[in-house]
């Protein structure tokens, strides 16, 4: 098949699952074709069935703001007329599913019928898309998608809940590649950052308020009273100077690492005894997800599908939102030397359940049942051209 993907180049969880999936599918032979306006992060290789299409993006003295969604479904026509596209995969409703929608308008008119299929990732259903400027259009485009998925179950439900959508939603997880995502042989960075044997904990995001790293924080706080432990803070986002001035403010500077963005996340993983998640909204939790492929337990709030993938008392422990006191009481739980084996054991256990092999047949099937389902239209429009 010739795919198009739509993504967010970005290191949110989106545009991550995006690529990998591109990535993936490019593997087992499919020619796939990226269009997004800066070269996705995680598209660190090529070969033959790899191919990338920036979005050229103007700003006129007219516009305030560029019309990126013009541009995006101009891209598209281009791109799915001249590589002879079978079908578009669009991931994240806004403005993705709207754009392809006028792109496959765009292209009935010239008799070619592109089918659309768009996953759901999370905050363009349960934050952005329920905002009432967005609603309508994100109801209508996913209506008008010959296929949709979301990442979980709870976010299927919330779908279902908040928008008027009757297109049938199939729930694909996200996935793990385990050859990528594993603990390696870091010893001498463990003993670099806990040269006294210190518990070291891991928390990784775009440093956005939903994703409470000020609980992490405070957590970590509660916790350094009763065992020795480092913290290291991986990301970047509007919330690292607040969080960064709250370290000075409990006195765990020393104790606390800010990384920023990084690329090799698994190098860090690798020697991290516990990765905390106390978000407020997580539709599924992919950083969790790595983290337990690494073979780090997780402790995590009870939001959204998080409980999907976080099995309490099994791979780690899902908490209250905001509930200090208990997350700590659990992370001291999983730290005791008795357990903490254990708990990684059960970690690795649950991410092969996700593993790339076991999902990415789950996305083929949806494209060949699509195509299938879209095969009378294509001809009808082939024969009108």
């Amino acid at each position: 098949m010739k795919i198009g993907i739509v993504c967010y180049p970005t290191f949110g969880g989106s545009g991550v699952v995006a690529t990998e999936l591109g990535k993936a599918l490019a593997k087992e032979g499919h020619q796939v074709h990226f269009i997004t306006y800066r070269q996705p992060t995680r598209l660190d290789f090529f070969n033959q069935n790899l191919f990338y299409h920036e979005v050229d993006i103007k700003s006129y003295p007219l516009f305030e703001h560029a019309p990126y969604e013009l541009a995006l479904a101009s891209k598209m026509v281009n791109v799915v007329n001249f590589e002879k596209l079978d079908l578009l995969h669009v991931h994240y409703a806004i403005p993705h599913a709207s754009a392809a929608y006028m792109a496959k308008q765009i292209l009935k008119e010239q008799g070619i019928y592109i089918p659309v299929v768009t996953t759901l990732h999370g905050t363009d259903i349960t934050l952005v898309g329920k905002d009432p400027s967005y609603e309508p259009v994100v109801t209508f485009s996913i209506n008008q998608s010959d296929a949709v998925t979301a990442v979980s179950e709870d976010l299927r439900k919330a779908t279902y809940e908040h928008f008027a959508v009757k297109k049938e939603i199939v729930v694909i997880p996200n996935f793990i590649d385990l050859e990528r995502f594993k603990r390696q042989k870091k010893e001498h960075f463990k003993l670099a950052i806990c040269p006294n044997g210190e518990k070291l904990l891991v928390h990784t995001s775009n440093f956005r308020k939903v994703k409470r790293v000020e609980d992490v924080i405070h957590v970590f706080y509660e916790l350094r009273k009763k065992i020795p432990a480092k913290l290291l803070l991986v990301g970047d986002g509007p919330e690292r100077d607040k969080m960064e001035r709250l370290c000075r403010e409990l006195g765990t500077c020393d104790d606390i690492r800010f990384l920023g963005k990084m690329e090799a996340v698994e190098e860090v993983l690798s020697v991290a005894d516990l990765f905390v998640m106390p978000s407020e909204k997580e539709s599924f939790g992919l950083a969790a997800l790595e983290a337990m492929a690494c073979e780090v337990p997780v402790l995590s709030s009870d939001a959204g599908g998080i409980p999907e993938l976080n099995i309490d008392g099994v791979t780690g422990f899902t908490c209250k939102i905001g509930d200090i006191k208990t997350m700590t009481e659990k992370a001291l739980e999983i730290l005791d030397d008795k357990n903490l084996e254990g708990f990684k054991e059960r970690a690795l256990a649950r991410a092969k359940e996700f593993d790339v092999s076991k999902i990415l047949p789950l996305y083929e099937q949806v494209y060949v049942q699509t195509l299938e389902e879209t095969k009378y239209m294509s001809t009808k429009f082939a024969l009108n051209d």
